[in-house]
């Protein structure tokens, strides 16, 4: 029986492995072990368990998410992991980053020490500026481009301006916070999309984006709203993505430049590194937002109104961590190779694993890669929330009855249309100049040897190879009564088929 319940996932398409290598495990008595030689995982919640058998080749693992706090983690997992060069995040449900463990670069002193003393040599003032302007500057594109807000717009410019001014970390500070009010104050009356079924059963400030400060901790922390929920939990994907880099090219992720202050378990580093990536992510959400309803099914409220993300959308959103991992990497190297040319005796360059920038510009080619564009957010029915294909609006059973409708009421108006007195007119001034062409017609003028015999069995199949403009053209009628000519739906006039027996190339000999 064990057999039939442990299935061993490689390159197989039912992977729960997706494309982007990311792995999220959620539940309780969660296990991550080895058993003869494959990394075996179980996770899930009662009878809702799965179990997840490894090998060290074909598995295509990257990142292992965990978002629970109960189970175990074995130190032979955790070696092997390394040993495939694959990192293990552990996150909270409301955005908070409990620990990251991954592949890490010799520490070179030299580097460690120049970090160490950027505080105190301007270095570190002139890193985030740069920061701080990348950041304001995607903010300002995001909302005069996709917001709209042209004013909000220029404001973040102008605190932007005076970023070379500012001569110290807390200036910087003081100008970023001053543009945040205008960037999210542009965002808070922003709608947000529900089902139909579910408008009902959401809190009323569910359905705008709301404020970014949360009125349970004063800050961005506990968020009362599912847009907010949503970024708080990207952003702990790409804090922990920043710290994955920091380590990788060498640096100290808790050392930071001045952005963040000093405080016990704070990676103050990571957390300055990815500023410039923060409106990359609210980008791609605000397009989430525009396009997709949300659903009710994937967020809870806890009793002090706090919004939580259920286990299947934190798994989703899981999957965008490698993106914004390459939207960080650059950044990390920038940081290291600025603090590396200042380092005393630094006679060689800094090597660039993240981004193989030297690698690249021997070659060639582009110094930075190009970012892959994150997954696609769920596409829900708008009318019952249902799981649906991208680039559909409703599901199988919703559509047929919005079809319907939307006939019914495209009816409607086409009745209502079509009795106007303009229409009415028009009408009357066709049906009498149909009346004088038939008075005007002679039945003399019509050969002998075109009678409707000769019409349906020569003319009338041939016209299946003319167009029906052409048709409509010859005749002097409508497409959609020529179409029913074509057809043979409708037998026309006797006075249209010596036009007709000319196009198609009929004649008394022929």
């Amino acid at each position: 029986m064990a057999s039939l319940n442990l299935a061993q996932f490689q390159n197989s398409r039912k992977s729960p492995i997706s494309r982007s290598g990311v792995l999220t495990i959620h539940g309780f008595g969660v296990r991550v072990r080895m058993q003869s030689g494959h990394l075996e995982i179980e996770d899930g919640v009662g009878p809702e368990r799965r179990k997840i058998r490894l090998a060290r080749v074909g598995h295509g693992l990257r990142r292992l998410v965990c978002i629970s706090e109960d189970g175990v983690v074995t130190f032979s997992a955790l070696k092997w992991l390394s040993d495939v060069g694959a990192s293990l995040v552990m996150l909270s449900r409301n955005g908070k980053v409990l620990f990251v463990t991954g592949p890490t670069a010799c520490s070179d002193v030299r580097l460690r020490r120049a970090q160490a003393s950027a505080l105190g040599n301007g270095v570190g003032l002139e890193i985030s500026r740069t920061l701080i302007d990348a950041k304001l500057d995607g903010q300002e594109r995001l909302i005069r481009e996709r917001l709209n807000d042209p004013a909000a717009a220029q404001e973040i410019a102008a605190f932007r301006d005076k970023l070379s001014a500012a001569d110290s970390c807390e200036a910087i500070r003081g100008l970023e916070a001053h543009a945040a009010v205008s960037y999210f104050g542009a965002w808070r009356n922003v709608p947000v999309l529900w089902p139909k079924a579910d408008l009902r059963r959401i809190p009323d400030h569910w359905r705008t984006v709301g404020s970014r400060r949360s009125p349970l901790s004063g800050g961005p922390r506990l968020a009362v709203t599912p847009v907010h929920a949503i970024l708080n939990y990207c952003f702990a994907l790409l804090e922990s993505e920043s710290r994955l880099a920091l380590s990788a090219v060498g640096l100290d992720p808790g050392l930071g430049m001045g952005l963040h202050t000093d405080t016990p378990n704070r990676d103050s580093l990571a957390l300055d590194v990815l500023e410039p990536v923060r409106p990359h992510v609210e980008s791609w959400l605000f397009d989430w937002i525009a396009r997709e309803p949300l659903r009710r099914a994937d967020f809870f409220e806890t009793a002090t109104g706090n919004c939580r993300l259920m286990s299947q959308l934190c798994a989703e959103l899981s999957q965008t961590a490698p993106v914004w991992g390459k939207l960080v990497a650059p950044w990390a190297e920038y940081v290291a190779r600025t603090l590396w040319s200042r380092a005393a005796r630094a006679s060689r360059s800094l090597a660039t694993p993240l981004t193989q920038q030297h690698r690249r510009e021997a070659k060639g080619g582009a110094p930075t890669p190009s970012a892959d564009l994150p997954p696609r957010p769920p596409a829900v029915c708008r009318d019952c929330g249902a799981a649906i294909r991208p680039g559909r609006s409703f599901c199988a059973s919703c559509g047929v009855v919005f079809s319907r409708s939307g006939l019914i009421k495209a009816a409607k108006l086409g009745r209502v249309a079509g009795h106007s007195p303009e229409a009415r007119a028009r009408q009357a001034e066709k049906q009498r100049q149909h009346a004088a062409e038939l008075k005007a017609w002679k039945p003399s003028e019509k050969p002998d040897w075109l009678t409707e015999e000769v019409y349906r069995e020569r003319i009338q199949p041939r016209l299946a190879s003319i167009t029906v403009p052409a048709i409509a053209s010859a005749l002097g009628v409508s497409q959609p009564y020529a179409a029913e000519i074509r057809t043979g739906r409708y037998l026309p006039h006797p006075r249209h088929w010596l036009a007709l027996a000319r196009l198609v190339g009929v004649s008394q000999d022929a």
